[in-house]
């Protein structure tokens, strides 16, 4: 079951396409399989039953040194609309329920992004199994 909310808005907070010089970005054009997606999930409450949740996405090769980094900073300000929820629900909403709804528009904007950068015609095809991903950090905790 998911929390009963309203999304009030979504916004770029943060973005940064680092291209030292062009042999970086035809390096990376090249070594395009190299490069792995990062994704990093993080909250803060606000006043008035709300939240801002960011979803911080990564794109970098660490092995070559002629490379390119880009990295994007997405904001959600989210109202709870339930009266009480427990902490364990409201964790699983921001990890879970909220990333599952925002991530296709993410992952369009990002793409666009990249597509500017100069990396035409690259998608983000990994699905992300956000369910999955939960569930992992929540055994994790349990054992650590």
């Amino acid at each position: 079951m998911t929390i009963k909310h309203k999304i009030l808005l979504n916004y770029i907070k943060d973005l940064s396409v680092e291209i030292p010089n062009p042999e970086s970005l035809i390096a990376a054009r090249e070594s395009v399989s190299k490069y792995s997606l990062k994704l990093d999930v993080t909250s803060k409450f606000l006043k008035n039953k709300t939240i801002e949740a960011y979803t911080k996405l990564t794109y970098e090769n660490k092995i070559n040194k002629k490379k390119i980094y880009l990295e994007m900073d997405y904001a959600s300000v989210v109202r709870i609309e339930e009266e009480k929820p427990t902490p364990e629900e409201i964790k699983k909403f921001i990890l879970c329920d909220l990333q599952i709804q925002i991530h296709p528009q993410i992952q369009k904007t990002f793409e666009e992004i990249l597509k500017l950068s100069g990396l035409p015609g690259l998608e983000l095809k990994e699905k992300i199994d956000f369910n999955k991903l939960y569930n992992e950090k929540k055994i994790k905790k349990n054992f650590s």
